[in-house]
């Protein structure tokens, strides 16, 4: 379903087409490329497509499992800064990084399913937000990164 399919649905649907058409286009920016190309690093930043796609699975956990069930970062396995969730390990290919974030989508709507968009999550940094909130702020940062993928995705396939 796409956001164009649900302008007449409740705002929580609106809000999940937006939120999976983003996600689905993160995903989408590592096809056809070769491992490589996928690390090539071409702005200062840490920034690189695979490097995107690896964020972007902290961002979804951090929204929708930290601040849902107040467990530290360090317990759900996740870098402390949102610096180094860009880094690249040796172990990490576009498959293994594809699936982790597959993976902490279809986590975050387990996570969110049985919540209202007013129902409030207790664990994030700021305190204690809405859903609503969170859905746009997830939005807000994943539109950002869709630009971000879309330039580095331009500039390596004409280079």
């Amino acid at each position: 379903m796409t956001a164009d399919d649900v302008y007449d649905q409740p705002i929580r649907v609106q809000f999940e087409a937006f939120l999976d058409e983003h996600r689905a286009a993160l995903g989408e920016c590592l096809d056809g490329l070769t491992e490589e190309q996928a690390r090539r690093s071409l702005v200062p930043s840490r920034t690189t497509l695979l490097g995107l796609v690896k964020h972007v699975t902290v961002v979804e956990r951090v929204w929708f499992d930290e601040a849902i069930t107040r467990r530290s970062r360090a317990e759900l396995g996740i870098p402390a800064t949102p610096d180094e969730t860009f880094v690249l390990d040796d172990a990490d290919t576009i498959a293994s990084v594809r699936a982790a974030y597959r993976e902490a989508c279809e986590a975050s709507r387990r996570a969110t399913a049985p919540l209202g968009l007013d129902d409030v999550l207790p664990g994030n940094r700021r305190g204690p937000l809405p859903l609503r909130w969170v859905y746009l702020h997830v939005l807000r940062e994943l539109a950002q990164h869709c630009g971000h993928a879309d330039i580095l995705r331009e500039q390596i396939l004409s280079g």
